[in-house]
């Protein structure tokens, strides 16, 4: 096992430092913003929904660098996903996030793949909230709410 957390390490550090889709589609149709006060991450999310689509996504924002991974990994695997399948992985990254059982994704079985690196961060409850930010901020943004996300409103 330590080699397989080593291998999740890398994905980590590679999206941080080598961040994806951290742009501002000029055609996005819904926006969402997200504060995580307490480690100052901030993100605002852009998606481009056509027929029930995400055809593209981008983020600008700043924060520490496990904000900065999911946030290009969560780009990278809700681009080309229906709304439906986005808001089923959502559920299932939170559901590892803050180790609940299995089935949070409503009956739908989703594949984590390379999201599953964050498991281990639950093992530092305060960066838990680093990590779900840009989840959450596609939630909003999937809703259309145009309310901004904070990690301190409860929904940890």
């Amino acid at each position: 096992m330590p080699e397989l957390r080593e291998i999740y390490q890398e994905v980590i550090l590679d999206h941080n430092k080598n961040p994806r889709n951290r742009r501002c589609p000029p055609e996005a149709n819904r926006i969402a913003v997200g504060h995580n006060p307490l480690c100052g991450d901030k993100i605002t999310l852009y998606l481009l929904v056509e027929d029930g689509v995400i055809r593209d996504v981008g983020y600008e924002g700043s924060g520490c660098a496990i904000s900065t991974a999911s946030a290009s990994m969560m780009s990278e695997a809700v681009k080309g996903k229906t709304v439906e399948e986005a808001e089923a992985l959502f559920c299932r990254f939170h559901a590892l996030m803050m180790a609940c059982p299995q089935g949070a994704e409503n009956g739908r079985r989703v594949e984590l793949g390379k999201l599953r690196a964050f498991a281990g961060v639950r093992e530092f409850p305060i960066r838990v909230k680093c990590a779900t930010l840009a989840w959450h901020t596609l939630e909003a943004a999937l809703k259309n709410s145009g309310e901004t996300v904070s990690t301190e409103t409860g929904s940890e």
